[in-house]
């Protein structure tokens, strides 16, 4: 009579993984939150809103006018009655070059027609009113 031995089976190493998910996605998480995407530096100004809006890719002059109705050229405070010498200025030979008025959403509008005028006359040939998307 032969014996037969059932033979054992081999036992699988099993990592666990489950800890090692729970911590990668934490740290996910944390880097999601930490991270700013964007960065938008300079006078704080609300935005009036557009459901139509378009972001710009190209290089621009920014215009800022405040809620007091100040205006600011790239950052730095610029009185209004040389903001057509400062803007022509800065567009040169390039009538092409992209001006963005960024204008807060409680200024009074007279205000903010006013600095677009001025910088149409300095020789804008691309004027834009900035916007927030959404409603």
């Amino acid at each position: 009579m032969a014996l037969k031995f059932k033979r054992r089976e081999r036992y699988a190493i099993v990592a666990p993984l489950t800890s090692l998910i729970d911590i990668v996605f934490m740290l996910l998480i944390y880097f999601l939150l930490t991270t700013n995407f964007m960065v938008e530096e300079g006078i704080k100004i609300k935005l009036p809103q557009a459901s139509a809006a378009a972001p710009q890719t190209q290089q621009e002059i920014t215009v800022y006018v405040d809620k007091q109705g100040q205006s600011y050229l790239m950052d730095e405070k610029v009185a209004v009655d040389q903001l057509f010498t400062r803007i022509s200025e800065m567009i040169g030979n390039d009538p092409d070059r992209l001006v963005v008025v960024k204008a807060d959403r409680e200024v009074v509008l007279n205000k903010a027609v006013k600095v677009m005028d001025i910088v149409k006359a300095a020789g804008a040939g691309r004027l834009c009113l900035a916007t927030e998307k959404g409603f």
